[in-house]
Formats: structure tokens, sequence, C-alpha cells
């Protein structure tokens, strides 16, 4: 493959890589808990530490997590106090993040095509030192989704009792929406800003149509997001596409394939439960 003779190509393979495993790593949650949308709330945070770390001079990825990790903090805190009013400053908070980054970058005397990059995803973007942010920072995920899997789960699935068994919700709110700002970071160069968030969702939604446990869905949710991302960086090298739009345009293929696979299934699983119930039914009318 003449692809891997590139240097450029070589990183964004391995970026593409970490994106696969780590977005659908912290998807599974959010779709658990109905916030599918709160990465693309954090993409649009992110771009004002997108834009400061180019008028800086700095890291834009580690700009960019700093930023999203506090519009996360703030996010949380909104939705915990479950108030009207929420949805406003959520939506104040995520448009802000987006006019901030514009404001900033033409502000510091930057170039917009900076910032589209981020949003939509580059894969010559992708530097040495963006591949090393990039890597500690989905360690980081792994470590919180894998590791901390048992907890996480259980304040998605049901707070009250999570609360009840003595975990400690606020906190492991909290983390789970740090981890999902990072998550934002890491994808950014790859996806995008603006796409980050279907990565986190699609995969998962396609595996769901397959699978019924939580752990099941996990495992095959980030195999279809790690093959759509390896694919769909491959392919932009051949056909000039924006990388984003081409692994988010795959994902939703992949979907659209497990839901017509899922549908005939489904049907067998009812017959057979029907069935199972007329046999109940006819042993209890012959006892």
């Amino acid at each position: 493959m003449d692809l891997l003779h590139y240097a450029f190509m070589q990183r964004a393979l391995i970026a593409a890589a970490l994106v696969g495993i780590t977005a659908p790593a912290i998807g599974t949650y959010l779709v658990q808990r109905r916030q599918a949308v709160m990465g693309d709330g954090l993409g649009h945070i992110a771009m004002t530490g997108v834009a400061l770390g180019f008028v800086l001079h700095t890291s834009p990825v580690w700009m960019a997590t700093l930023v999203a990790v506090a519009g996360a903090v703030g996010m949380e805190l909104i939705r915990s106090r479950g108030k009207t009013s929420g949805d406003v400053a959520l939506s104040m908070l995520f448009y802000g993040g987006l006019a901030g980054g514009v404001m900033i970058i033409n502000v510091g005397g930057g170039s917009t095509t900076n910032l589209l990059s981020a949003m939509f995803g580059s894969i010559t973007t992708v530097t040495p030192e963006d591949l090393t942010a990039m890597a500690v920072l989905a360690a980081f995920v792994l470590a919180v989704t894998v590791g901390m899997r048992r907890q996480l789960f259980a304040v998605c699935q049901d707070e009250e009792f999570a609360r009840v068994t003595g975990l400690p919700v606020r906190a492991l709110n909290l983390l789970l929406a740090v981890t999902a700002a990072v998550t934002v970071t890491v994808a950014m160069r790859i996806v995008g800003l603006l796409l980050v968030s279907a990565m986190m969702v699609i995969p998962v939604a396609a595996a769901q149509r397959l699978t019924r446990g939580f752990a099941a869905t996990l495992g095959l949710g980030i195999a279809i997001s790690l093959a759509v991302s390896l694919t769909g960086t491959a392919a932009t090298y051949y056909i000039n596409a924006p990388s984003g739009a081409t692994i988010v345009l795959l994902a939703i293929a992949v979907f659209i394939v497990t839901t017509a696979l899922s549908t005939p299934m489904a049907r067998r699983r009812a017959k057979a439960s029907r069935a199972a119930e007329e046999v109940c039914v006819q042993d209890d009318v012959k006892v």
C-alpha cells in the first residue's frame, strides 16, 4: 500500500485508530443516558480552544482540551440543576463557543482555514506533537470508560439507584462529561469538531441493532467505529475527500446495513417468543 510510504498518512491512520476506539467507548454511555448530542455541544465549545491555540502559538489540541473540559463541567452543572432555563444556558454555551472561536481567530490575525480543518477534519494536519497528545488523551478515555465501566453504567442506567448504593453520582457524572470532552479533542484532527458526535453515536446505534447486552454493544461499536475510521481515512488519500465526512458517511452506511440485517432477526426472535408462549399455554391447559 503506497499510502503507508508517507509519514503524514502513517500519523493519520494511527490517529484514526485512536478515534475509532475512543469515540464509541464514551458514546455507549452517552447513548445509554440519552445525551447523544453532548459531543456536538462540546465540539462547538472546543472551537474557542482551537482558536486560542493558534493565536497564542500553543498546541491547539491541548488548548481545545482545556476549554472543552471547562465547558463540560459547566454543562454538567447546568444539567444537574434540572431547570427549564438550562436549555437556554446550554444553547448560549454551545454557540458562544463557536462564535468565540471565530472572533478570536480573526482578532488575533489568524486564518479561518485553520478553524475549517478543525471543524471537519483533515488528515494532513496531524503533527507528531498532536499524535502524542492524542495518544495520552485516548489512554485517559479508555482508562475511564473500561476501568470504571460498572460504576458509569450504574449511573447511566439509574442515578437514584446508584446514589442509594453509595456511588458518588455527582463525581461520576462530572467524570463522564470530562471524558466526553477529552474524546472530542482526540477526534478533532481526523473527524472534526462538528462531526465527532456522529462517531460517538452512529457506531453504537449500529451495534445496538445486532446486540442486546451493554458489553456486547460496546465491543461491536468499537469494532465498527475502528473499521470505518481506518477505511475512511485510507479512502480520503485516494479520492481527495474530507476525512470527517467520508468516515461519517461510511458509519451511516454501516448503520443502514445493520438495520436491514436486524429486521429479519427481530422477526425470528418475535416468532420464536410467540411459539414458546403457545407451548407454555398448552402445557398449562394439559395440567
